[in-house]
């Protein structure tokens, strides 16, 4: 089962041009299916049924997986028994017969101003200071994915015209704008910060660790941890909350909804429209704090 699954993997990474990263999950999570067929002594895919597939999802949930982790592995599966099914492995996609949990509504965490300010502050002038920098304003001034930002190559960026070539998911790419704060921090660390972590090695990506190599999305993420501990900021900080930060702060300041799906490389409107609730949930706390006849009695 390994083989068909080394296979998939091969087939979604060059061929459907998934990333790394999903590539990984999708690994993971068919990984932790095939544990559970060889633990019931199925040895074969095309053993598995429907009542299979239901005995899975209850041992799923006697585990307490969220909603939202039980409708990734389930998306994971169908997918992947939809190659099977596709290539003749299989007879039949039992996956086609489940349908996923609804998801937990939750609004997505953003960062107030004088949270972004506080973070912000925190980077100190030396190289590694100014790269943390670069990472912070690239992530907020974009709204660019982490997986994305370690991607990008110093040819991507337009000083002309402030832009940068994004490579985004499913090989589309896009452009991005930034403003002056980004500018001048680039300027700075590409002319200065990045040659001495360069260290005489030849790379043209434009986020460097501490050795001269590509930094990693787990690199970033632990970096911005790292920067968190030394605010006063309570909520989990991911890179993907300067993102809906990015995206939260538009809104809230008049951007159209089109263009803020544009600048993020949404796909689908509904998906940015969740940002739209957040800004509608933050008007409405404060027009009830603040309005004199919104007030409780």
């Amino acid at each position: 089962m390994l083989e068909e699954l080394e296979e998939y993997i091969t087939y979604i990474s060059d061929l459907r041009g998934y990333s790394d990263n999903t590539a990984t999950v999708y690994y993971e999570d068919i990984v932790d299916f095939i544990n559970f067929l060889e633990s019931e002594n199925i040895k074969n895919f095309n053993k598995v049924d429907y009542s299979i597939v239901r005995f899975y999802l209850m041992r799923l949930y006697n585990k307490k997986y969220s909603r939202s982790t039980v409708s990734r592995k389930l998306s994971s599966l169908r997918s992947f028994f939809k190659y099977l099914h596709k290539e003749n492995k299989i007879k039949s996609n039992p996956f086609t017969l489940v349908s996923s949990p609804k998801k937990d509504k939750q609004l997505p965490k953003f960062l107030y101003d004088r949270d972004i300010e506080a973070l912000f502050d925190v980077p100190d002038n030396t190289p590694l200071g100014i790269r943390d920098s670069v990472i912070l304003e690239t992530l907020y001034d974009t709204g660019v994915r982490v997986s994305e930002l370690v991607n990008i190559k110093i040819d991507d960026i337009d000083f002309s015209s402030y832009t940068i070539k994004i490579h985004g998911k499913g090989n589309k790419d896009r452009i991005v704008l930034f403003g002056s704060y980004l500018e001048e921090i680039l300027k700075t660390y590409i002319s200065d910060s990045r040659k001495k972590l360069l260290k005489e090695k030849h790379n043209n990506y434009l986020i460097l660790n501490a050795h001269g190599n590509k930094i990693t999305t787990r690199g970033v993420a632990k970096i911005i941890d790292n920067l968190i501990k030394k605010t006063s900021i309570k909520i989990h900080v991911t890179p993907h909350v300067l993102r809906h930060t990015f995206a939260t702060h538009l809104l809230e300041n008049g951007a159209e909804i089109l263009s803020v799906q544009s600048l993020l490389g949404h796909s689908s409107l509904s998906t940015t429209q969740i940002y739209t609730h957040v800004t509608n949930e933050r008007l409405r706390n404060i027009y009830l704090k603040t309005h004199p006849r919104a007030h409780n009695k």
